[in-house]
Formats: structure tokens, sequence, C-alpha cells
């Protein structure tokens, strides 16, 4: 077993985030992992991600506040304990709308599956 404390979580910056603090942990640099990491990120108020796509699925859960998620399709409001799947090459837009920062647990695969 491998246990990350929250209070000992690396952070790392993804590109075309802002207002956000991001968390590794599970996998990467947070330690060993064979097929997806885990990673937190509080969204401050007006905090958000550019709208783009990669070719890695990801999943979303909102263990506080609400945020916004857009795609191409339009946009869509999540709240505490809900969740949504990007699909691989589905172009995302994540923000923060409100005056209260959110909090959301992502998981993503590694690497992208071999085609």
């Amino acid at each position: 077993m491998h246990v990350t404390r929250f209070d000992k979580a690396p952070p790392y910056f993804p590109p075309a985030h802002f207002d956000m603090r991001c968390l590794r942990l599970q996998g990467h640099e947070a330690g060993p992992a064979e097929q997806l990491w885990l990673g937190m990120s509080q969204i401050l108020p007006g905090g958000r991600t550019d709208l783009n796509a990669s070719p890695l699925e990801k999943l979303y859960f909102v263990v506080e506040g609400e945020l916004t998620v857009e795609t191409p399709d339009g946009e869509t409001v999540l709240r505490p304990y809900d969740s949504c799947r990007i699909a691989p090459g589905e172009a995302r837009a994540l923000k923060n709308t409100t005056n209260r920062p959110v909090m959301v647990l992502l998981a993503m695969p590694l690497e992208a599956p071999k085609t």
C-alpha cells in the first residue's frame, strides 16, 4: 500500500489552468501507479482552464462547490458528488463562476491507450 497524506501531496502545474491549485494524490511524483493517477484541484472563484482536448480520458468528481464544465455541446453545472467523464479527444473547459472555491477530484490514465 502507498499512502499520500493530503498535507504532503505534491503540487503540479498544468498549462492553461488559471487560479487553480492542483495536487497529485497518487501516481507520477506522488508515488507508484500502474494505470492511472489521481489529483485534487482547488479552483478559486473566477478560476478556469482553457477549452482544449487531450488523448486521455478524464473523470471529474466534485467534492465541494459548483463546477461548470464546458464542451463543444454546451455547459453543465456539477454540484457536490456529481461526476462526469470527458472522452479522449473531447474538448473541455472547467470554470468556477461562483464566489466560493471548488474542490474537484480527477482520475486519468497514465498514458493514452495503445492503438
